[in-house]
């Protein structure tokens, strides 16, 4: 593998592990972030949507609701990117929401799980009821929400840094067992 590959890749893990740093030490900052990618990623899905929905109308059905859901997008699209600051201190209450309700939900399948059976249908449970609770517990301290949410994303990021690194050592090896 050409040197200059080597050394993009090591550039793009040092800077990913730096990144993912940034974003533990500040968390404000991250959650900005956070914000201006879900605005434009939600942009982009309600734009991208609304084409299939013009291309598709003549021979799918329900194309008014596809249309609906498109235009929704692009309206909340626009709306966290116009309003960043809202949709930063918004971001650990709708986590904090959505693990808890995701946390009720796993509980009351896990009510499936024992009726048809399985043996440890009750870890569900107590997964779900555990999940519910710190959703709730996340919504009493929104500020602790925000630095996890801030931390999860930065580990993530290093996560990835160090996957570069990872890779970078075993191009080295398959390079040497070409070699031999």
């Amino acid at each position: 593998m050409k040197n200059s590959t080597k050394f993009w890749m090591c550039f793009a893990g040092t800077a990913l592990v730096a990144l993912g740093v940034l974003c533990i030490v500040k968390p404000d900052i991250t959650l900005i972030s956070a914000a201006w990618v879900l605005g434009c990623l939600t942009l982009f899905a309600g734009i991208s949507k609304l084409i299939f929905t013009f291309q598709t109308q003549a021979f799918m059905p329900n194309s008014g609701t596809r249309m609906l859901s498109a235009l929704l997008d692009i309206f909340f699209g626009c709306f966290f990117l116009f309003n960043i600051l809202g949709t930063a201190v918004s971001l650990p209450v709708v986590f904090a929401i959505w693990v808890l309700v995701e946390g009720l939900v796993i509980a009351v399948q896990s009510f499936d799980y024992k009726s048809v059976g399985f043996q440890y249908w009750w870890v569900v449970l107590i997964l779900g009821i555990c999940g519910a609770i710190l959703g709730v517990l996340g919504l009493k301290n929104l500020d602790v929400t925000a630095l996890t949410l801030s931390t999860i994303i930065g580990c993530a990021i290093i996560a990835n840094g160090l996957a570069y690194f990872c890779a970078l050592l075993g191009i080295k090896r398959f390079e040497e067992f070409i070699e031999d």
